[in-house]
């Protein structure tokens, strides 16, 4: 079948064989020992090919009008560099609707729909693919708009629902809004998951960062005590070595 300009339609299938193309077995095996593949380790069981990120970003950028539904069978395949593969399409399928002038209200409830749907079946399934889909694909789409669903991701049980919920405030953070971030940084502090642990760090570290140091210090000054060590350490990266020490002498 091909597209209305007579060019091959794309496809699942193509986007596939475009990574198996560039595979490289020995990195498939570097991959999953990186990514915790192992029995009883936060990726278990997760498949890799070998291509590395800027290999799949390369690819993707051949396939920015795949259909959603195609975007939704790379998100269904076993293999961890589809699903990636698949993220990103959606992340620029996103950004084209989200336009501030002209934004596509219909097209981007479409692409949060098929990504929820994706994340509450487990198929955003490991920190690198929360990472590079949370806050350019919920985080448009909820900066205006009322956030109750990222409390319900907060609550998730799923580890992969909780980050999603925290990496999709880095969107908020980026235009100065902080109150959500700091809210869900709270109701975390004592998920001792290390992968919440960084994100919660990891959000307060960019508050300080990108918004006002202050608000960081003052979130720090009440919660220091009660933070787990990996929060603690990535949220005060950026102070001075005097005010590490204070913060950590506080827990």
């Amino acid at each position: 079948m091909s597209a209305a300009d007579g060019s091959p339609k794309p496809t699942a299938a193509a986007v596939r064989s475009a990574l198996a193309g560039v595979a490289d077995p020995a990195d498939a095996i570097h991959l999953q020992r990186f990514f915790k593949t192992g029995p009883g380790e936060y990726g278990e069981g997760d498949v890799f090919i070998g291509v590395r990120v800027p290999q799949t970003r390369k690819i993707v950028k051949h396939f920015a009008e795949l259909p959603l539904s195609e975007i939704d069978q790379l998100l269904d395949s076993e293999v961890h560099e589809h699903r990636l593969a698949g993220l990103v399409i959606l992340n620029g399928r996103m950004a084209r609707v989200s336009r501030k002038r002209g934004a596509d209200v219909a097209a981007q409830e479409l692409i949060v729909e098929l990504y929820l749907a994706a994340v509450r079946r487990g198929r955003v399934n490991n920190w690198d693919l929360v990472d590079a889909s949370a806050e350019f694909i919920l985080g448009p789409w909820l900066l205006d708009r009322p956030r109750g669903l990222i409390y319900e991701l907060a609550q998730s049980d799923s580890l992969w629902g909780r980050r999603v919920a925290l990496l999709t405030t880095f969107a908020f953070i980026k235009a100065g809004d902080t109150g959500t971030t700091l809210d869900l940084c709270e109701r975390l502090l004592t998920d001792r998951r290390d992968l919440i642990q960084k994100a919660v760090g990891w959000m307060l570290r960019e508050i300080g960062k990108r918004v006002d140091q202050t608000i960081l210090t003052g979130f720090l000054d009440a919660h220091a005590a009660e933070m787990g060590r990996t929060a603690l350490s990535y949220s005060t990266e950026h102070l001075t070595p005097e005010e590490r020490a204070h913060y950590r002498a506080l827990r």
